[in-house]
């Protein structure tokens, strides 16, 4: 045999390793563990806001017209996704309504709808006029 191998402990089926170290420990007296309907569920971490938008209904310069104006999207929002928010909501809301630069209006007073389908999408709403 080398040197080397010499220093070398054989590992190979000796008793030595092959203990467990807890086997002696007895489970009497120790709490069982709760039923899983008693144990604590994980709270799930609440989504991060999307960012703040502002909810107004109009009628100024509209002929009398109530129209629902959403301003103020963050600019990382891309304009496709607010294209197709507001196609979304003009079809779940039954209404008509244009994206205008960065501001989404759509016709007639759904500024409740409007506040609940945003709070779903993970923005922040934020009702701003009377």
């Amino acid at each position: 045999m080398s040197e080397r191998n010499k220093k070398k402990l054989d590992i190979s089926g000796s008793d030595g390793l092959g203990q467990n170290p807890f086997g002696a420990l007895s489970g009497e007296g120790l709490a069982k563990g709760l039923p899983a309907e008693q144990r604590e569920k994980p709270t799930p971490k609440p989504q991060k806001s999307k960012g703040r938008v502002e909810v107004r209904r109009e009628k100024a310069g509209r002929g009398g017209k109530t129209v629902t104006t959403l301003k103020e999207f963050p600019t990382h929002i891309p304009l496709v996704e607010l294209e197709k928010m507001t196609k979304g909501m003009k079809q779940s809301f039954a209404c008509g309504g244009v994206l205008k630069g960065r501001v989404i209006e759509l016709q007639g007073d759904v500024c409740d709808q409007v506040i609940a389908a945003l709070r779903e999408r993970g923005y922040k709403p934020v009702r701003a006029g009377g």
